[in-house]
């Protein structure tokens, strides 16, 4: 039996499929067979989904992404996000099956996390890195940022009512009052193609520099990127001032101030909700306490 962490377990008992992981070594023998590699050692990090190192049969190093058969939408959304970007900001796709939600991937190095490297230069990796897979992507069958901002009211709202109410109503308000506006202001025309979870732990080191992993995939306003790195790192944040941040993130790419700062208000709240359902702490209540202060600014 693979080891697997307690978040991704409370994650797959949250989508239906608790007994998903004790499937898992059949899977992954069924995969080695049939893909030609040699399975490694599981890697840590992931919250919807199984990682391996795996060795291809030519030696190449590479990893097997297996997701929470609840995810396979999401898988199919990462698959296009892979094709779409060919390489560019993002691991290069070697295999993939959208039925089991599996994607075989080249590996890459250590998470930006683990190398210390200061908040400001993290913001300029990550918007650089994140500006390389921007790219027209018309008819590609991937959710608009119409559709995102949709799913976050009712996630936001469904959520914040089954924990309890964890911040005041007028908190919430916002962040819906935000996710509303991003709706009406969804131009297909401007959408591109977005990596949808840019932050650090998902930023590995690669030939390029750096790689982003896992994307959510959306056509969307850039600027939502934008918006995941302005909900990480809530103490700095506050710290640092969240104006100041936004500026410093139109600054680095040009893109608007306004949706960037909306995206990232809807962004903090929904995402300190699913950390506190999944008790992922003390990142849940970080988040959840920067978001009731930038909602009083």
């Amino acid at each position: 039996m693979f080891q697997v962490s307690d978040v991704v377990r409370n994650k797959a008992v949250m989508m239906g499929a608790p007994g998903w992981i004790e499937q898992l070594p059949d899977l992954v023998a069924t995969l080695a067979d049939e893909w030609e590699f040699t399975p490694g050692h599981p890697l840590e990090g992931g919250t919807e989904s199984f990682v391996l190192e795996v060795s291809l049969a030519n030696r190449i190093p590479a990893v097997l992404k297996l997701l929470i058969p609840r995810g396979f939408v999401a898988a199919g959304n990462e698959i296009t996000v892979l094709e779409l970007a060919n390489g560019e900001g993002c691991p290069r796709l070697f295999r993939h099956d959208k039925t089991r939600g599996a994607l075989l991937m080249e590996r890459l190095g250590r998470p930006m996390f683990d190398l210390s490297i200061p908040l400001l230069q993290r913001h300029e990796i990550l918007c650089s890195t994140a500006a390389r897979m921007w790219r027209p992507a018309p008819d590609c069958g991937l959710p608009t940022g119409a559709d995102k901002g949709r799913w976050l009211i009712d996630f936001i709202t469904a959520t914040w009512e089954a924990l309890d109410r964890p911040l005041p109503e007028q908190t919430i308000d916002h962040a819906l009052a935000c996710a509303d506006r991003r709706i009406r202001a969804h131009d297909d025309e401007r959408a591109r193609l977005v990596h949808g979870d840019v932050h650090q732990w998902n930023a590995l080191e690669s030939n390029d520099g750096f790689s982003l992993v896992d994307p959510d995939g959306l056509l969307a306003e850039p600027e939502y990127d934008l918006g995941i790195i302005m909900r990480e790192d809530p103490l700095e944040l506050l710290e640092e001032g969240p104006w100041n941040r936004a500026q410093r993130l139109v600054s680095l790419t040009g893109l608007d101030l306004t949706a960037t700062w909306e995206w990232g208000v809807v962004e903090r709240v929904s995402t300190g909700l699913l950390c506190t359902h999944v008790e992922l702490q003390p990142v849940g209540r970080d988040m959840l306490a920067a978001a009731q202060i930038v909602a009083e600014l």
